[in-house]
């Protein structure tokens, strides 16, 4: 199964991949769809209900069987209803899941028809041709047949947490899993070197499938969201039961329980208020309404692993970007050599390698930055190729890229005449500490790298083609140099060489510095003020030179250093301020390193370990820390933050798995605009709360209080007995056709423009706060009293004296109550707002008022309908009161809205900007 360094062809994949079948474990099994369905009904509630409705049954039979049992064939159709409604909403919150697990799939270099390409892992055939390079997850379990420095984190297999250095040398074929140090796994990670290896096994012949059958599911942390919905759904389904079995008992003691039949419907009517009063579809709505704030994150660039996160992104306090690629275009194009006879310009912008040298200080002077450009180019593992379309395209840093462009600008002979990787001997590659690399083909070594660090290794300096030495003062020079192209935002590295195939980096020609320019992305900057407005803090993180982070960080908005008074994003100084460097960090004490952190916007120079620093110390202050990264030395850093979030095209697979979420488009503005949208999705998470909330109490209300008030409201029967204001089954109906409809419409509810004008949530505040629970109760009794008041309107006795029969009565009671609810959808979409701003705007709850307006008309008017729901035909009159009584929930809460936007301007107008904070 043997192949060269070509690879295999396309056909030869595709037939492997017939044969072997993709690289992929044995999917878990998955629950039966007839068992999810059936999980629907495992609620005590529903249990209770099913207990009413064997004992109505059992009444029915018992008295003859005569007629059908219509209250038993309605509540089974309604709790039946209930359940598809749960299981659909259920499925397709899966689906978004799954649709977003693929987005997220690994990714492996492999070598097919004589090109390097990028494949899905899953793809992966024994024979393929493997590249790995630091922060790359292995695929498939492969045979090394280079490596050069190679590392591998193996603790997915072994437990062993030192990485085991890789190379090609044979092994026994007995050595245990440890100890192949030829092999590298499915499942690990690459943390420091190059290498190429020969695919040998693949799904569940890797050793990682070997064990998968040993892996045990690990069940996940509830969220805040999630806990506190079940702590409130537990409080309330414990009030509810207490209130019904208070309603059942009071019915029983002033009515009596005379026969069987009359004890059924006492029973019914309690149990049936338990389960209306309890929002049970709560945590699909919640489900979906997080799927489909995850689908949008989505369509605007940022995939987000796990539903519940979203909640954690909208609190965001502060936001740690890596620079290059983020806030910037990471479209490095090399724009200046500086040699030692001088300065030469070059045209062109991003990876086109068409352009020219615009601009030379002499012949030298540019042959020099010819030869400098050159080392760049060998000393490189990146790729530039033309797409199908035209454009060009990058594989492996931008940064080493910038040389593959700007070698054609020097002409066509002096790229063909660049020595290839055929050529190459060794190479040390590059790493975050050591911040260089180096080649060497059969007569040269070529190394590029951070200028002050290669500086040190050289001791001579090419000028005019010859190779002179490197003095103290050019050496000050050079330095000069350096600073100077920082302080412009440009990127420097140095390149050097020396003659012979002796790997050893010492000794060197200095050749020149390199000035490579990622311009900053125009929506970045933008995007970091409207961040500060909304009170989140944008912390610049980056490997740069320290004069170059401070620089493109004022361009940017992001300024201050230690000790500044600049807030991040704030733009009315002009000090571009100080970056603090890794060395920097090293040299604090604690107390020292955690001022610094309150005020400093800008970090240059740091290693993996100081983000990690940065990111636990603004933890510990009480923010919620986003933190982006790409290389495998950022997973540390977002695996710890609130939201890792990692880059979609240049992060490597090692960060995509620790993070929380992957921008598909590596773009801080895409980080500003998931924000938005994840505290748009909390928005609406506390609408349809409030909604259902309020609602559920209105049915608690109406029947509590028709039988704690039934004599002031005449609802008594001759014999002393109370009159039920709403039978059973219209409870049940009522909680079937108001509770989802408007509920999941609000889960689509545009983003209110204010969203961002506001500072972010603590999280240890209450998503439902007392605030809320007043309002709850609120509207619930103000829906309860308009519902009895209807009914009294038209039953004989009571406040009003009517004429109608109970069942009219009672009708246009329940009909106020749905109407009354529907009402109150348009009321939950803010807490001040009116309900007539931007009115129109969610066209889906208007869908579902409108569809529970034709149902309540249906329940209402057909037959049928009317014999399952003890209701009875309305007269315009009848209609014109209902939604005249249920209107007055809009009004009620109009008023209480404009008295609360009242009472909020004085503080408003003396308050603080809401985003104001230190740097």
């Amino acid at each position: 199964m043997s192949t060269h360094l070509t690879g295999l062809t396309s056909a030869e994949a595709a037939d492997r991949l017939e044969r072997f079948g993709p690289n992929q474990l044995r999917a878990q099994k998955t629950e039966p769809q007839w068992r999810k369905f059936l999980r629907q009904f495992q609620d005590p509630l529903v249990y209770l209900l099913f207990i009413a409705m064997g004992i109505s049954l059992g009444a029915w039979i018992v008295e003859g069987a005569t007629g059908a049992p219509i209250d038993v064939i309605v509540i089974a159709i309604i709790v039946i209803a209930n359940a598809i409604l749960g299981y659909t909403q259920e499925a397709k919150a899966a689906d978004a899941v799954a649709a977003l697990a693929k987005m997220t799939a690994a990714n492996s270099t492999v070598m097919r028809d004589g090109k390097q390409q990028t494949i899905p892992s899953h793809n992966l055939v024994p024979g393929d041709v493997l590249l790995l390079a630091e922060g790359d997850a292995v695929g498939a379990d492969a045979t090394l047949i280079e490596a050069t420095d190679l590392y591998i984190q193996e603790a997915a297999l072994t437990g062993e947490s030192e990485a085991v250095h890789k190379t090609p040398e044979p092994v026994a074929d007995d050595a245990p899993l440890g100890e192949r140090t030829n092999t590298v796994f499915k499942g690990t990670a690459v943390v420091r070197g190059v290498g190429v290896a020969e695919v040998q096994h693949t799904g569940m012949d890797t050793q990682m499938g070997s064990i998968a059958t040993m892996l045990a599911d690990t069940e996940q942390d509830q969220t805040p969201l999630n806990k506190e919905i079940t702590e409130v759904s537990k409080m309330l389904g414990l009030l509810v039961v207490g209130i019904a079995i208070v309603v059942m008992a009071a019915l029983i003691l002033i009515n009596g329980a005379r026969t069987p039949e009359e004890m059924v419907q006492i029973l019914i009517l309690g149990v049936s208020l338990a389960v209306a009063a309890v929002p049970e579809g709560l945590p699909a709505i919640l489900s979906l309404v997080l799927a489909i704030g995850v689908q949008k994150l989505a369509k605007h660039n940022a995939v987000m692993k796990n539903l519940p996160s979203v909640e954690t992104l909208g609190s965001a306090s502060v936001i740690c970007s890596d620079k290059t690629g983020t806030l910037t275009k990471n479209e490095m194009t090399l724009q200046r050599v500086v040699t030692a006879s001088g300065t030469t310009l070059l045209g062109g912008a991003g990876y086109d390698p068409t352009g020219t040298v615009t601009d030379t200080t002499s012949d030298v002077a540019r042959d020099e930055a010819c030869q400098a450009v050159m080392a760049g180019a060998v000393a490189n593992n990146a790729q530039l190729d033309r797409a199908e379309d035209g454009t060009w395209e990058i594989v492996g840093d931008p940064t080493e890229a910038a040389f593959l462009v700007a070698l054609p600008k020097f002409g066509a002979d002096v790229a063909e005449n660049t020595p290839g990787r055929d050529e190459r001997v060794s190479e040390n590659p590059f790493s975050s500490e050591r911040k260089m690399m180096s080649v060497t083909t059969t007569d040269r070594l070529y190394a590029k790298g951070a200028p002050d660090i290669l500086l040190e290794l050289c001791t001579t300096e090419l000028r005019g083609g010859a190779a002179e030495p490197l003095t103290d003062e050019r050496r000050t020079s050079i330095q000069e140099t350096i600073t100077g192209l920082s302080a412009q935002g440009f990127r420097t590295l140095g390149v050097a060489r020396r003659d012979g195939n002796d790997p050893a980096e010492e000794n060197l020609t200095f050749l020149g510095v390199a000035g490579i320019m990622d311009p900053p992305r125009s929506e970045a900057r933008d995007a970091i003020a409207e961040a500060h407005r909304a009170g989140i803090r944008t912390i610049m993180i980056t490997g740069d030179h320290p004069v170059t982070a401070a620089s493109i960080a004022h361009s940017l908005g992001i300024d201050a250093g230690p000790g500044g008074s600049m807030a991040a994003g704030d733009t009315g100084g002009t000090s571009v301020g100080k970056a603090v460097t890794g060395r920097e960090i090293d040299a604090m004490s604690e107390e020292e390193f955690r001022a610094a952190v309150a005020t400093t916007n800008v970090y240059a120079r740091v290693a993996p370990a100081h983000k990690l620093r940065i990111v636990d110390a603004l933890q510990d202050e009480g923010n919620i820390v986003s933190m982006t990264g790409d290389g495998v030395n950022d997973a540390p850093a977002l695996k710890s933050a609130d939201i890792g979030v990692a880059m979609g095209i240049t992060g490597t697979e090692v960060t995509k798995e620790a993070a929380t979420m992957i921008l598909t488009d590596d773009n801080y503005a895409t980080i500003v605009s998931a924000v938005e949208q994840g505290r748009a999705t909390f928005d609406n998470i506390r609408k349809f709360l409030r909604y259902l909330l309020s609602s559920n109490m209105g049915e608690v209300a109406t029947v509590f209080g028709g039988v704690v008030l039934a004599a002031l409201l005449g609802l008594t029967t001759g014999e002393g007995g109370v009159v039920l204001p709403l039978l059973a089954t219209q409870i049940l109906w009522i909680n079937l056709i108001t509770d989802s409809g408007p509920a999941l419409a609000m889960g689509v509810d545009p983003t209110d423009e204010s969203v961002m004008n506001r500072p972010p949530r603590n999280m240890a505040d209450r998503i439902i706060n007392k605030a809320m629970w007043w309002r709850v109760i609120y509207i619930g009794v103000i829906m309860g009293l308009v519902t009895l008041l209807s009914i009294d309107m038209f039953y004989p006795g009571g406040l009003i004296a009517g004429s109608d029969s109970l069942d009219t009565a009672r009708t246009v009671g329940f009909t106020t109550l749905v109407l009354a609810q529907l009402f109150n959808a348009l009321n939950s979409r803010s807490e001040t707002q009116s309900a007539f701003h931007h009115m129109t705007s969610n066209r889906w709850l208007w869908y579902a008022i409108g569809l529970g307006v034709v149902l309540q008309i249906m329940v209402v008017h057909v037959p049928f309908l009317q014999t399952a729901f003890g209701t009875t035909a309305l007269d315009p009159l009848h209609w014109a009161v209902a939604i005249g009584m249920a209107s007055i929930v809009l009004w009620a809460e109009e008023l209480s809205k404009l008295v609360r936007r009242q009472l909020a301007k004085p503080v408003a107008d003396t308050a603080p900007a809401a985003a104001s904070q230190s740097a």
